[in-house]
C-alpha cells in the first residue's frame, strides 16, 4: 500500500508498505478521506507539538474513515462493506481513569499521528473494531472524517454544559470553533459569539450562522460582548484558539456565575489569570481534552443534519499531492482540507 510519510519537518515520502492484517478484535480498513488537522500541520513545520517529537518517520493523520474489507475473527458487529469512522485514541481499558469511563485521560493511550504511532495518511488501516462506528448511508465519509473535530466540539460543550436559551462565545474561527458553534447551536445555544483576527474566517462564520462575529484585533471585545448581553456577559466561553491574548479575555466576558472553556492549545504553559475574577464571580473553569463517547453522538448529530462539517472543507487532493495540500492548509484564511483516496 501507498503511505504519506513524514521524514523530516516539511517533507513527506510516499512510501510502499505492506498491507496491514487485522487482528482478531480488529478490522482491515481502506482509508477514503482522511481531513488535515492543525496538529498535523504542526508536526509537519515544526517536527513537534511539546514534549512530543517525531524522531523517525511517521504517518500522520488522525481524522479518518473508510470502508471496511476484512474483519478479524472476533469481530461480528461490522462486516465488509461496511463504512466507518475511526475513533484516533485506542486506550489501555485497564488504568482507574479507563475503569471509571474517562478513557480519554488514559496515559498509555495509542493515538494516531501521536509520535511514535501512525496515522492514517495511507490506503489501509487496521484499527479495533470497538473503536470503529458504522456510518449511515446518509453520512458521508468525509463527514465520517469529520466526526473527529466533531468530538472535540461535543466534548468541549459537555465541559461547558451549554444548554437551552444560552450565549456561547467562541473564541478562534477555525475548525474547532466553527464544530463547537454547531454543537452548541445543536445543544440549545440561541446566541453564538465568534472572534479571530482573519477576516475572511469571521465572514465565514457569520455565514454559517453567527449571531455576532468580533475581529479581536481590531474592536475591543469585552465593550463588544458588554453591548451585545446588555452588560450581562455570556454564560459560556470555550476558547479554541490557543492565543494567550483570547485565554486571558475569557474571565473579563463571561457573566458572573458562568462557565470557562479552555481547548486551545497555548505556546506556552503558563498564561496569566486573575485567579481574584474566578473566585469573586463564582467562575467554573474547565480544561477540555480531545473526547470520550462522542462519535455516536457525532453521528446521529449529522444522520439528523443538525450540525454542517462537510460545509469547513476549502478542499480537496490526493495523496499523491500531500506536500502541496500542507502548504496550501497553512494558509491563515483556509479553514479545513482534505486527503481523498479513490474508491
Amino acid at each position: 500500500m501507498k503511505a504519506a510519510v513524514l521524514v523530516e519537518p516539511t517533507e513527506f515520502e510516499i512510501r510502499e508498505r505492506s498491507d496491514p492484517s487485522p487482528g482478531p478484535d480488529d478490522v482491515l480498513v481502506a482509508i477514503r478521506d482522511v481531513g488535515i488537522c492543525g496538529s498535523d500541520v504542526h508536526y509537519y513545520e515544526h517536527g513537534r507539538i511539546g514534549d512530543y517529537v517525531v524522531e523517525d518517520p511517521l504517518v500522520l493523520g488522525h481524522e479518518s474513515a473508510g470502508e471496511v474489507v476484512e474483519v478479524g475473527e472476533n469481530v461480528d458487529a461490522l462486516a465488509p462493506g461496511d463504512r466507518v469512522a475511526l475513533e484516533p485514541g485506542v486506550p489501555c481499558r485497564r488504568c482507574a481513569h479507563c475503569k471509571r469511563g474517562d478513557y480519554h485521560l488514559c496515559e498509555d493511550v495509542e493515538f494516531m499521528a501521536t509520535p511514535p504511532h501512525d496515522g492514517a495518511f495511507a490506503e489501509y488501516v487496521s484499527w479495533p473494531a470497538d473503536f470503529a462506528y458504522k456510518l449511515p448511508e446518509s453520512v458521508s465519509t468525509t463527514e465520517g472524517a469529520l466526526c473527529e473535530p466533531l468530538s472535540v466540539g461535543i466534548h468541549s460543550c459537555r465541559r461547558g454544559g451549554v444548554g437551552t436559551g444560552d450565549t456561547v462565545l467562541v473564541t478562534g474561527a477555525g475548525p474547532i470553533g466553527l464544530m463547537i458553534m454547531e454543537t452548541a447551536f445543536a445543544a440549545g445555544a440561541t446566541d453564538v459569539i465568534v472572534t479571530d483576527v482573519v477576516s475572511e474566517k469571521l465572514d465565514f462564520a457569520s455565514e454559517r450562522g453567527a449571531d455576532l462575529t468580533v475581529n479581536v484585533a481590531e474592536t475591543d471585545l469585552e465593550a463588544a460582548v458588554e453591548e451585545y448581553t446588555d452588560g450581562v456577559g455570556a454564560d459560556v466561553v470555550i476558547e479554541a484558539s490557543g492565543a494567550e491574548p483570547s485565554i486571558r479575555s475569557t474571565i473579563d466576558v463571561v457573566r458572573r456565575g458562568g462557565t470557562v472553556v479552555l481547548v486551545g492549545l497555548a505556546d506556552e504553559a503558563n498564561v496569566p489569570f486573575d485567579v481574584l475574577d474566578v473566585i469573586d464571580n463564582e467562575l467554573d473553569v474547565h480544561g477540555s481534552f480531545r473526547y470520550k463517547n462522542t462519535y455516536d453522538a457525532a453521528i446521529g448529530l449529522l444522520e439528523d443534519d443538525a450540525v454542517d462539517v462537510a460545509g469547513i472543507v476549502d478542499f480537496e487532493s490526493s495523496l499523491d499531492d500531500i506536500d502541496d495540500s500542507f502548504q496550501r492548509a497553512m494558509r491563515p484564511d483556509v479553514v479545513k482540507g482534505m486527503i481523498t483516496f479513490d474508491d
